[in-house]
């Protein structure tokens, strides 16, 4: 009995689109890795810095016919706008502010930290530096946000 709940969330849950943002193939991977390793019904597109996170979002250029996310995985350092840049644009965006954000990054830096909820992240993860820490902490994340926490609706 303790294990049907659970099964009976993820069938119920709709397909979910996690926007991962992130510059390191490494990490990039582990987390493709995790997410997949879950088997939770969810799609994933990835992109490489602040400046194509943005444009994937407001569906510019190449990113016209993208899917919307309904989570986005944001890291702190990132070229050409770091993950606090990024984070602002759409928190400040009447149409985007609705899309929950979670910073998963290296940096615990109480700056950092701080910025983040300024701004209005959803949470703030520090990536452990092991490999299995890591990927517990990307599947307790999409357990959470995807199992747990109803999510709004898209708007567009």
């Amino acid at each position: 009995m303790g294990k049907s709940p659970r099964k009976a969330i993820n069938k119920s849950m709709k397909n979910v689109h996690i926007l991962l943002v992130e510059d390191n193939d490494g990490d990039i991977l582990l987390t493709l890795e995790a997410l997949e390793e879950a088997k939770m019904k969810n799609s994933i597109s990835v992109v490489k810095d602040g400046e194509k996170a943005i444009q994937y979002v407001e569906k510019f250029g190449e990113y016209k016919d993208v899917i919307s996310p309904d989570l986005i995985i944001l890291d702190v350092n990132l070229p050409k706008l770091n993950g606090h840049e990024v984070l602002q644009y759409f928190k400040k965006s009447e149409k985007h502010r609705h899309i929950p954000i979670i910073m998963l990054t290296t940096s615990s830096s109480p700056r950092d930290i701080n910025e983040s909820y300024k701004n209005h992240v959803n949470c703030y993860i520090t990536k452990p530096i092991e490999v299995d820490d890591f990927i517990k902490a990307v599947v307790s994340i999409e357990n959470f946000w995807l199992s747990i926490v109803t999510l709004p609706s898209k708007t567009n």
